[in-house]
């Protein structure tokens, strides 16, 4: 019995994730800038991370405005990514703060989550701010529109010049 509960002791020791001490980040972001060839607002948010301690397998989660995202970890060593979609009216100009959690930290603010606590108490192991200047949606006339007003001015004045040469 206790070779038993020593085994999954073990198993789950070795299941879980390092914990990360002292993390220095080294981020770099992405954002949509133009809605006309896009259908959504999307944010990449792409990083590095090297642990104080060493720790090169750690487990992170991201939270942004209160939804939160697995963090994928990268083929190199210490390299990760998130992404999330908004649409683009819900996708406002501005900064938005993405939390990092490591699994200590990101167990504990689902547990605030799902009892109603306050959730800014939770202390993230890192954030990273990334600035969104909002998506273009094209220009406020088409260039057809243009394109014909100015072929009729153009008409126009050939006309009225024929007819002032004539008179």
């Amino acid at each position: 019995m206790t070779r038993i509960a020593a085994l999954l002791a073990l198993l789950v020791v070795a299941c879980s994730g390092e914990s990360c001490t002292d993390p220095a980040i080294t981020p770099s972001a992405y954002t949509t800038s133009d809605a006309v060839i896009s259908s959504e607002s999307v944010f990449i948010v792409e990083l590095s991370l090297a642990c104080a301690n060493g720790a090169q397998s750690v487990t992170l989660y991201a939270d942004v405005n209160g939804r939160q995202f697995p963090v994928t970890r990268g083929q190199d060593v210490g390299k990760y990514q998130v992404s999330w979609s908004l649409p683009h009216k819900q996708a406002s100009s501005g900064t938005y703060q993405v939390k990092f959690f490591d699994e200590e930290s990101y167990s504990a603010l689902r547990k605030a989550q799902r009892n109603n606590e306050d959730v800014n108490v939770i202390e993230p192991l890192f954030s990273v701010n990334i600035d969104h200047r909002g998506a273009w949606n094209g220009p406020w006339v088409a260039t057809e529109v243009v394109a014909a007003l100015m072929g009729i001015l153009v008409y126009y004045m050939a006309y009225s010049a024929k007819n002032t040469i004539q008179a």
